[in-house]
């Protein structure tokens, strides 16, 4: 855990900078609030090592909590559901008492009128240096998070569109992302929510959604689309891009449910 312990060591103000750093610096009780330029010196797409890998980390774990708590209060309240949602999410990464604090601190934050969403992001897509499957995981938490009272308001997806279009990604890149999670989450309830119970065609439909392909796909393009999803959420794959090592659980429960949906299309498939 070498980003967080240089993170409240204190010195990893020079290092992260920006938005970023100012967030995580008024947090902590730290001054991270140094300019961009900062980060600039300190590596890029073409010097990548150590440092800039603990960076990453941690402007991903700041953003991640800050931006799930705008997402949350962008229907205008944040609900118990969506308080859960996070609990969960700190509980999963198993962090301490400390790293809980500073989630929740940034949490709350993004809660705020004012909080500066386009610039959070635009240093985020700069630290993540157009590693596609590390903003991808990111835009896969936050609609979690603004899913998780059981419906997507209208002002919630205007968030969320914007966030993605801020990431780079594009509008239909997004809607097909947000089909996956949706279909992840309904599939995830049906799947571990009954144990052993028979598959239903709920439950066959949603494994197709959460792949990304329908029962006229042939059976090559089934299983290129699972090792596509399988290889984009492999959680040591994810950490040398920089997911922070406390996320590794959740990257590993997404590889889980995928890894379900394609068996039970591979089952289905077997039995016609």
């Amino acid at each position: 855990m070498s980003w967080w312990g240089k993170v409240i060591g204190g010195a990893f103000g020079f290092m992260l900078g920006g938005p970023l750093g100012a967030l995580l610096g008024a947090t902590l009780g730290h001054g991270f609030d140094k300019g961009l330029s900062g980060v600039e010196q300190l590596g890029g797409p073409q010097n990548w090592g150590e440092g800039d890998q603990e960076r990453v980390q941690a402007a991903f774990f700041t953003a991640t909590f800050s931006v799930m708590g705008h997402v949350a209060k962008a229907d205008g309240r944040v609900t118990e559901d969506e308080i859960d949602l996070a609990r969960r999410t700190m509980e999963t990464m198993q962090l301490d008492e400390e790293q809980k604090r500073a989630a929740i601190g940034l949490f709350n934050t993004g809660k705020e009128d004012g909080f500066p969403l386009v610039d959070v992001l635009e240093q985020l897509r700069k630290e993540c240096h157009r590693r596609v499957n590390l903003i991808q995981m990111f835009l896969e938490i936050q609609i979690t998070t603004a899913l998780a009272d059981g419906e997507l308001h209208p002002s919630e997806q205007q968030v969320l569109i914007s966030v993605a279009e801020h990431l780079g990604m594009s509008r239909g890149q997004f809607e097909r992302l947000l089909a996956m999670v949706v279909a992840q989450q309904r599939f995830s309830r049906r799947e571990w929510g009954a144990a052993k119970a028979p598959a239903s065609r709920e439950s066959l439909s949603e494994a197709y959604q959460l792949l990304g392909e329908t029962k006229a796909s042939s059976d090559a393009e089934i299983k290129k689309a699972y090792r596509r999803l399988m290889s984009q959420h492999h959680p040591d794959k994810l950490v040398s891009k920089g997911l922070p090592e406390e996320m590794m659980k959740i990257a590993t429960e997404k590889t889980q449910e995928i890894k379900a949906a394609y068996e039970l299309v591979r089952r289905s498939r077997k039995a016609t």
